[in-house]
């Protein structure tokens, strides 16, 4: 009740009130941060006494459900929250007020392995590298972070040639869900996307020194039906107040 409560002061003092008339507003979401807007969101609806009216999709691709894509197509959002360097393509095509955009959080790149298997040592850049090679099968997604391992990782550590063989990307569906299966006995995503699939264990992050950082980030598309609303709650979900729900899930705050 005292979160809700901070939250409601926090809404009123950014000019929205939580007594006016309810609106539903249109957000469209990718991968990374999705796990911690569904925990945010409805904390925000029940402050604020909007809706909201969500659709999921990747930040990039090729795949009709993908957020520029549906953009492309006339499809309405009041809030799109996706990765940085893809807002950023949108907001170069003229099709989300610069403006509006607010950093959210920080994505880094995670290892799971299946429910009782052994816990593999990726604490070096060396254990990393022998805990690849001594690997029955390998998957990794087909978002950012998965073009980057099977791209970049491999080569870094110059095992390219030998993980060819016994890695695949993973699509549409979360890389942990082989891995429990006992498809694939280690499995490479984004931290916030490993964590909410049952039937795996997180073995931890991979070294920092071999990371690559996700940045999500969150803007308005020029011609929102609700652009009050949908700037309140983007102030909501980069405040601090909504620090400890961003870190529950995987994601690094961006400093402020």
């Amino acid at each position: 009740m005292k979160k809700l409560f901070n939250l409601a002061a926090l809404l009123l003092v950014a000019g929205l009130s939580t007594v006016a008339q309810a609106e539903e507003i249109r957000v469209m979401t990718s991968g990374g941060f999705t796990a911690a807007y569904k925990v945010l969101g409805p904390k925000f609806a029940a402050a604020t006494g909007n809706t909201l009216d969500t659709i999921l999709g990747p930040s990039m691709g090729k795949a009709p459900e993908a957020i520029p894509n549906r953009l492309a197509r006339g499809e309405k959002a009041d809030v799109v929250i996706m990765v940085g360097y893809a807002l950023d393509e949108l907001i170069k095509q003229g099709k989300v007020d610069p403006a509006s955009r607010v950093e959210l959080a920080d994505s880094r790149i995670g290892l799971v392995v299946r429910n009782g298997a052994p816990t593999p040592d990726i604490s070096s850049e060396q254990a990393l590298k022998k805990t690849l090679l001594d690997a029955k099968s390998v998957a990794y997604s087909d978002s950012a972070s998965g073009v980057y391992i099977e791209k970049q990782l491999f080569k870094r550590l110059g095992i390219e040639d030998q993980l060819k063989p016994k890695s695949t990307m993973i699509p549409k569906i979360p890389v942990g869900s082989v891995v429990a299966t006992g498809d694939y006995q280690l499995g490479f995503q984004q931290v916030s996307e490993l964590l909410p699939v049952p039937g795996v264990k997180f073995v931890g992050k991979i070294p920092e020194s071999l990371q690559s950082v996700t940045r999500f980030a969150a803007g308005i598309p020029l011609g929102a039906q609700h652009p009050a609303e949908a700037r309140a709650l983007l102030d909501y979900l980069a405040s601090p107040a909504a620090r400890p729900e961003v870190e529950a899930t995987g994601l690094d705050p961006v400093s402020r």
